[in-house]
């Protein structure tokens, strides 16, 4: 307190404003700046003390610890800026559009999606005329003829209905055998007791076992498309339900994979007996063969999975069972087909 009694005193005769509520560093900082403007202008320090202010803590804005950022200063300065443009009464929506693009830039243009495909698909897609809803048969004619790929594309049916799938009544699920089936080689695997082993083979079966298929999932091996098991042996698959129920693989009675005829099961599973099913968005989605099959093999397989959807109507459904049909290969358009489903 001494040296600040004897700093206060020298400020005192440098007629500085000073009081207790400076502190010492405060206090000496002021002096020095008297006597190094006095010796650099040659000027009395007495003469000079009207050019030199004292700072208090009080008057210093309250900052966090460390200096602000450039960044922290240009955002207060940008407040400030609108603040005052607000109590100046300019609220027009120009002045908040013009502050928007300073701050974010102008809007990226998007192009539209037809825009953003190939030469080849964008000149396919202009033989389906936007709007129109097609004939079943011209559609899936028109579906071979436009398609982009190289290879052997699936044509694959999309139908939104009009059910709640969170409803049990409603959560449509059902197997459908195309008579021509899909165009793709099914590997099919049979989990059943020894006694059915020899049908299985030779209804076509691609992998047949017991407690030697087990081990196989114990392994992590997944080498078939569709699993058939018998009802004894169903409970000996629920320890893999996490590694088969994410792949669709897990068999199911509604699937027509747990049935206690393994060599019927079999038969209609290598032929091309499919499973669908509407997803959470109501929409079912099915490859009902490939673009080689031609329009003729095509349509058949259509009318026979129409025919199968039809009778999965639900009793409680009031309104329309079909709200929109679209036919489409791998890569092409999408073609919109007429309802014939009631």
């Amino acid at each position: 307190m001494a040296k600040k009694a004897e700093l206060l005193e020298q400020a005192k005769e440098l007629k500085l404003e000073v009081t207790e509520k400076n502190t010492i560093a405060e206090i000496e900082a002021a002096i020095k700046g008297v006597e190094t403007t006095a010796e650099n202008t040659g000027i009395a320090p007495d003469e000079v003390v009207d050019e030199v202010t004292v700072e208090t803590k009080a008057d210093k804005p309250a900052a966090k610890a460390g200096k602000r950022s450039e960044k922290a200063l240009k955002e207060a300065e940008e407040k400030a800026e609108k603040q005052a443009r607000k109590e100046a009464g300019d609220t027009s929506p120009q002045s908040e559009e013009a502050e928007t693009n300073v701050k974010r830039g102008p809007r990226p243009v998007t192009r539209p999606l037809i825009e953003r495909r190939g030469k080849n698909y964008r000149k396919l897609a202009e033989k389906v005329e936007k709007g129109k809803v097609y004939p079943i048969s011209e559609a899936l004619a028109l579906a071979v003829e436009t398609n982009p790929a190289k290879f052997d594309a699936s044509v694959e049916v999309h139908v939104r209905l009009g059910v709640d799938p969170r409803q049990a009544d409603q959560n449509i699920r059902a197997t459908v055998s195309l008579p021509h089936g899909t165009g793709k080689t099914i590997r099919v695997a049979v989990f059943a007791p020894e006694t059915d082993h020899a049908a299985a083979k030779k209804a076509g079966a691609d992998i047949v076992g017991d407690e030697d298929f087990l081990k196989q999932l114990d392994a992590g091996k997944i080498e078939f498309d569709t699993l058939i098991t018998s009802p004894q042996y169903m409970p000996k698959l629920g320890k893999y339900a996490r590694l088969l129920g994410p792949k669709g693989l897990m068999p199911n009675p509604k699937a027509g994979t747990v049935a206690t005829d393994i060599a019927k099961a079999t038969t209609e599973a290598k032929a091309g007996k499919v499973e669908y099913r509407v997803d959470k968005q109501a929409i079912i989605h099915l490859s009902i063969g490939k673009v080689s099959f031609g329009a003729q093999k095509l349509e058949d397989n259509a009318k026979v999975f129409f025919d199968s959807l039809n009778s999965q109507r639900p009793s409680s459904l009031k309104g329309s069972y079909v709200k929109t049909t679209s036919i489409s290969t791998t890569m092409g358009p999408g073609i919109k087909v007429e309802n014939v489903v009631n």
